[in-house]
């Protein structure tokens, strides 16, 4: 299937993807600028199934890594390149000797999401309809490629303050990271990451496929909802894989930390009307990650955690979160890749610190 976004589309996919982004997954008013330019510049946003790819084509995926901490931007940066995703995207292109045929996004966000998109549009290719992760996650060892055994690099860096990296190799995932990540704070905040330049006869192997359409079906349903002043967190439960509301209240304590190119923070909130009494707290890794009510287990990584406006449906990144702010709560099911044992080593309880066994969403 090949699918041409319209305006509306553009709205409904920043909606969804932020809620799907857990928390994090990038800055969403942005991400909607991004895209909103590119319409208004004449360029077609186009989302393309992985039937519509040969097995040679070749894909990459372009994405922002940094804090998502309101402090790391704080100093503001000379800006001497003005698109350094398009810069990132010529490094790889000049060390592969070929042109990439369509990017897929890292993760689902409203910033990373848009970021695949918009540079698609802004090269004349298209996106493929699904991603690399079925969420937003804050370490680059939350990729698929990585279940199949293939490599994120080679890999094009460029930040707006100038600086311009190729990774032909890495020693290993977490030196990759490292790297990335320290480049991303001697820029003052991000940096653009070109990477995982994979054919479409591998992406068949890792993509999770349809992921961009469901974003835009998730916003759709909270759209439709409002206008038939429906309940919003209902209508984004019934779109999800167990989807469910696991909680209510007021935003009691939430105080976070810059840390390592990462925002850490806890997040309280005291429970309200049906969960009077009752007290959730999450982990935060730039994402939510885990999930606590009454100090039990209510949530754990890979599973999803969302922090939902009540009123209209919109999903509160972590950069915006504050105390006093009324939130519902709601936990689904993450795609059965991550799992996997080797899903769940990059991507469970354990790899976060914590000493217990992952538990399914939907047997907690």
């Amino acid at each position: 299937m090949k699918r041409e976004l319209t305006s509306t589309d553009v709205e409904d996919l920043i909606v969804g993807a932020t809620l799907l982004g857990v928390g994090g997954g990038g800055n969403p008013q942005k991400g909607l600028q991004n895209l909103r330019a590119q319409l208004d510049a004449g360029k077609k946003l186009m989302i393309w199934s992985l039937d519509e790819f040969s097995e040679t084509d070749r894909f990459a995926s372009p994405y922002f890594v940094g804090s998502v901490a309101p402090e790391a931007s704080k100093q503001a940066p000379k800006i001497i390149t003005e698109d350094p995703i398009q810069v990132a995207f010529a490094i790889l292109e000049k060390h592969l000797g070929t042109k990439i045929t369509a990017t897929i996004a890292s993760e689902i966000g409203g910033g990373n999401t848009a970021a695949s998109l918009a540079i698609a549009a802004k090269l004349g290719i298209p996106s493929v309809d699904g991603d690399l992760l079925g969420r937003a996650g804050a370490e680059l060892r939350k990729s698929t490629v990585h279940m199949v055994g293939i490599s994120m690099v080679p890999a094009g860096i460029a930040s707006e303050t100038g600086n311009e990296i190729l990774i032909a190799k890495y020693a290993s995932i977490d030196d990759y990271e490292a790297v990335a990540r320290y480049s991303s704070v001697v820029s003052r905040g991000h940096v653009a990451v070109v990477d995982s330049p994979i054919s479409a006869a591998d992406g068949r192997k890792c993509i999770i496929q349809g992921t961009t359409s469901k974003s835009i079906e998730l916003g759709r349903a909270v759209r439709e909802a409002i206008s038939q002043s429906k309940d919003p967190i209902s209508a984004i439960a019934a779109k999800l894989e167990n989807g469910r509301q696991i909680f209510e209240g007021i935003i009691s304590d939430y105080a976070w930390k810059n840390d390592r190119g990462f925002l850490f923070a806890d997040a309280h909130v005291e429970g309200s009307g049906t969960f009077s009494g009752k007290a959730l707290r999450t982990w935060i890794m730039n994402e939510h990650i885990m999930c606590w009510i009454d100090e039990k287990p209510a949530v754990m990584p890979p599973d999803l955690i969302m922090f939902v406006n009540p009123q209209n449906g919109q999903g509160i990144t972590n950069t915006d979160l504050k105390n006093g702010m009324d939130v519902k709560v709601i936990g689904s099911s993450i795609n059965s890749i991550w799992r996997t044992p080797l899903g769940l080593k990059l991507f469970g309880p354990r790899r976060f610190g914590f000493d217990i066994d992952y538990v399914p969403f939907e047997r907690l």
